[in-house]
């Protein structure tokens, strides 16, 4: 797994920060220690900001959050995707995601979302568990 480069989805980061013995918790933990590295875009980073608010799991005030994404701006690539030649997905909200994938030429997207995962025939679109399958320690 080392040196891989893939994108998280903000339901993976969510459920990593959330649950860190999760799946996607131990996702999240192998990318903070070095095992890969992950590309989020801005538009990933401020739906995050917008959701961990939500997460009563998550016991982090407003500025707790700010600086929480902050840090994840540090020790991620952060790609601007280009949307204009976007794919047509069941939720358009979905599109600058899998732009992020394409921007940041990573070998995967790790998501739970069901739309997303409806293309995974024409992506390399993986559930978090399956991608541990794969590649987990």
């Amino acid at each position: 797994m080392s040196g891989m480069r893939v994108v998280l989805d903000t339901n993976v980061l969510v459920s990593g920060l959330a649950y860190p013995g999760s799946v996607p918790g131990r996702i999240v933990g192998a990318w903070r220690q070095g095992g890969l590295v992950v590309a989020l875009s801005r538009y990933i980073l401020d739906e995050l900001s917008r959701v961990l608010p939500r997460m009563s799991r998550l016991t982090l005030t407003a500025a707790e959050i700010l600086d929480l994404v902050d840090s994840l701006r540090f020790i991620a690539d952060v790609v601007e995707p280009d949307e204009s030649h976007g794919e047509v997905l069941r939720d358009p909200a979905d599109a600058p995601v899998l732009a992020t994938w394409k921007a940041a030429n990573a070998q995967y997207l790790i998501t739970g979302d069901k739309d997303l995962l409806a293309v995974a025939a024409k992506y390399p679109i993986i559930t978090p568990a399956d991608f541990w399958a794969r590649h987990g320690r």
